[in-house]
C-alpha cells in the first residue's frame, strides 16, 4: 500500500521539494476545518502541520493508516499527544528552527514595551507630536525575569544581557549550572519568586496543565507597578482575563504579547485590543523568512527519514534512550521474551511487568531494551500493526500493568542476561534470555536452567524427576504427528524437573492435556512467533 503525506498548513516550497523528491506522493491542503481533515486523513500516513491544524481525538480517529504527525514548529499543543501516542502515532517537531527569530522577536516586544513605540508610531500617523507622553524607560539596570530557561529563554538572555540588565529565572528543568552561570542567570525556586523581582518579565515555557494560567490575578498583584511582562511564548500561560484587569486598573505598566488562547481572537478577547499599554502581534514569532525555511526543511527531512528508513529525529513521544553496538544484538530477544511472558500469562491480569538487566549490559543504557520487551508484552492484546515503541508503555499502563526495570551488573551464568519478571495476582512468572551470535536464546524459566532457541513452537513441563517421561512425552507427540525438533531437561534441588520442547507445529489444548497427564505434572504450549 501506497505511503502517502497530507500537509494541512502552508509549508515553505523548501521543505516541500524535500517530500517530493522523496518519491512519497504529497498532498497540500491548507485550511482545511475539522471536519474536512477527518473525511481527507483517512488514508494517509503522515500528517505535516503548523499551528494552524489542531490535530483533536477525532482527527486521529478518522486517520486509519496514521502513523507520524510532523509540526513544523516547537508547540505541539494543537495535538492530542497523549491520544496520538495511546494509538501509536509519532509526533516530530523542530525545536531548534525558530529558536533565532523567536528570541528576536521577544527582544523586540520588550523593547517596543520600554520605548513606547506602537504608541508613537500611531500618535504620529495620527498627525501628533506628543514627545513627552511617551517617555520610557531604559534597560540598563532593570532585572529581568526569565520563565523557562530553554532554548528561546536563553537565547533572549544573552542577547538582553549586552542591555547591562540583571537575570533571574525559573524552570523546573533548567540548564546546567555552567550554562547559567556563563550567561549571568540567577535560578529561584520558581515562578513567583521571579514575577516579584522583575521589571520586565519574558515567558518561555510550553502550554502544560501545570503551565496553563501559570500567571494569573495572584501573580500580577506580587508584581511591581512599574512591571512589563512579555510572551512569545504559548497562549493561555498567562490568564488573559487577569492580563485585561492587571493592564485596566494599573496594576503593572505595561504588556506585549504574540500569543493567544484563540487564533486569530474571539470576540471575547477583542476587548483587550482596546488596552493602550498593550502591544499585540499575531503570533508572529517564528514569522521570518529563515525560520520558515528551517522549520519546513527540517520537519521534512525528519518525515522522509522515518518514513522511509524507520530513522526517528526530533520525536517527542517516542522513548528516550540509545541502541549500541552491545546492546543492539539483544532487541530480538527482549521483544521475544515480552511475547513469551504474555503468553505464559494467557488469561491472566498481570499488574507488574519489570524487565532486569544482568551482567555486562548492566552498566550500560537499556532504556530501549525495556520498551522492546513491553513491546511484545502487547503485541497479542492490540495487534501485530498497532503495536510499536510509541504506544507499548502507554497501552501497558492502560491497562493496569506497572512497568518496572532494574539492573544487576553482577556475575551471572553468562556474560549478559535479560531477564522478563511478571506478577499476576499470586502468580509469579520469571523468564530469561541471552543472545549467541544473533540467536535469542532462552536459558531460564522459574528457577530453572537450560538453553533452547527462544523461537517458534515452545512446550513447558514441569514433572516431578522419574524415569520414563521422555517416552510418555515423544508417545503421546508421536501419535499426533508432531515432531520434536529440540530437548532440554533441567533438574532442580528438590527432585522437580522442567523439560523444555521445541516442536514442529502448534499443539491444541488437548495434546496439552494428554501431555500433562502423561508425566503427572503441568504442561504449556507457548508459541513466540
Amino acid at each position: 500500500m501506497t505511503t502517502k503525506i497530507l500537509v494541512s498548513d502552508k509549508l515553505d516550497k523548501a521543505g516541500l521539494d524535500i517530500l517530493e523528491a522523496s518519491g512519497i506522493p504529497v498532498v497540500m491542503k491548507p485550511g482545511m476545518t475539522e471536519d474536512e481533515l477527518c473525511a481527507e486523513i483517512v488514508d494517509y500516513d503522515a500528517l505535516i502541520i503548523r499551528s494552524g491544524t489542531k490535530v483533536t481525538r477525532k482527527v486521529i480517529d478518522a486517520a486509519k493508516k496514521l502513523r507520524l504527525i510532523g509540526r513544523a514548529g516547537v508547540g505541539v499543543d494543537n495535538v492530542d499527544i497523549p491520544y496520538a501516542t495511546e494509538k501509536g502515532i509519532l509526533i516530530m517537531n523542530t525545536p531548534s528552527a525558530n529558536t533565532l527569530s523567536a528570541a528576536e522577536h521577544t527582544c523586540a516586544m520588550i523593547l517596543a514595551m520600554a520605548r513606547n513605540i506602537p504608541q508613537a508610531h500611531q500618535s504620529m500617523h495620527e498627525g501628533k507630536w506628543d514627545r513627552s507622553k511617551f517617555t520610557g524607560v531604559e534597560l540598563n539596570g532593570k532585572t529581568l525575569g526569565i520563565i523557562g530557561t530553554g532554548r528561546v529563554g536563553l537565547e533572549v538572555a544573552r542577547r538582553l544581557k549586552a542591555f547591562n540588565m540583571t537575570m533571574v529565572a525559573s524552570d523546573p528543568f533548567p540548564p546546567k549550572q555552567e550554562v547559567l552561570d556563563e550567561i549571568g542567570i540567577k535560578l529561584l525556586p520558581n515562578a513567583d519568586e521571579v514575577v516579584k523581582v522583575a521589571d520586565f518579565i519574558t515567558i518561555h515555557s510550553p502550554l502544560l496543565p501545570s503551565t496553563k494560567d501559570m500567571i494569573s490575578d495572584a501573580q500580577f498583584k506580587m508584581m511591581k507597578p512599574t512591571c512589563r511582562i512579555a510572551n512569545v511564548a504559548r497562549g493561555g500561560i498567562v490568564n488573559e482575563d487577569a492580563l485585561y484587569r492587571a493592564l485596566k486598573d494599573n496594576v503593572i505598566t505595561g504588556a506585549a504579547f504574540d500569543v493567544w488562547c484563540n487564533e486569530p481572537l474571539s470576540e471575547e478577547e477583542k476587548k483587550l485590543l482596546e488596552l493602550p499599554n498593550l502591544v499585540t502581534t499575531p503570533h508572529l514569532g517564528a514569522s521570518t523568512k529563515e525560520a520558515q525555511l528551517r522549520v519546513a526543511v527540517d520537519i521534512a527531512n525528519s518525515a522522509v527519514k522515518y518514513l522511509k528508513d524507520g530513522i526517528i529525529t526530533n520525536a517527542i513521544n517516542a522513548p528516550r534512550g540509545k541502541l549500541t553496538p552491545e546492546t543492539e544484538p539483544f532487541v530480538p530477544l527482549a521483544e521475544g521474551l515480552g511475547v513469551f511472558a504474555n503468553h505464559l500469562n494467557a488469561g491472566k491480569n498481570v499488574n507488574s511487568f519489570e524487565v532486569v538487566a544482568n551482567g555486562d549490559m548492566a552498566n550500560g543504557d537499556t532504556n530501549l531494551l525495556r520498551v522492546y520487551a513491553v513491546k511484545g508484552f502487547i503485541r497479542d492484546m492490540v495487534g501485530l500493526e498497532n503495536a510499536n515503541m510509541v504506544n507499548a508503555e502507554p497501552v501497558a499502563k492502560s491497562k493496569g500493568v506497572d512497568i518496572k526495570d532494574s539492573k544487576n551488573p553482577g556475575s551471572v551464568n553468562y556474560s549478559n542476561i535479560l531477564e522478563i519478571k511478571t506478577v499476576a495476582g499470586k502468580d509469579i512468572e520469571t523468564i530469561s534470555g541471552t543472545v549467541f551470535g544473533d540467536e535469542p536464546r532462552l536459558v531460564g524459566y522459574n528457577g530453572y536452567s537450560f538453553n533452547v532457541p527462544l523461537a517458534g513452537n515452545m512446550v513447558f513441563l514441569n514433572y516431578t524427576d522419574k524415569t520414563g517421561v521422555v517416552g510418555a512425552v515423544g508417545t503421546v507427540l508421536g501419535k499426533a504427528g508432531i515432531d520434536i525438533q529440540q530437548m532440554a531437561v533441567s533438574v532442580n534441588g528438590s527432585g522437580k524437573a522442567l523439560m523444555v520442547l521445541l516442536v514442529g507445529k502448534a499443539l491444541d489444548d488437548k495434546i496439552v492435556s494428554e501431555l500433562a497427564s502423561a508425566i503427572d505434572g503441568t504442561a504449556k504450549f507457548v508459541n513466540v512467533n
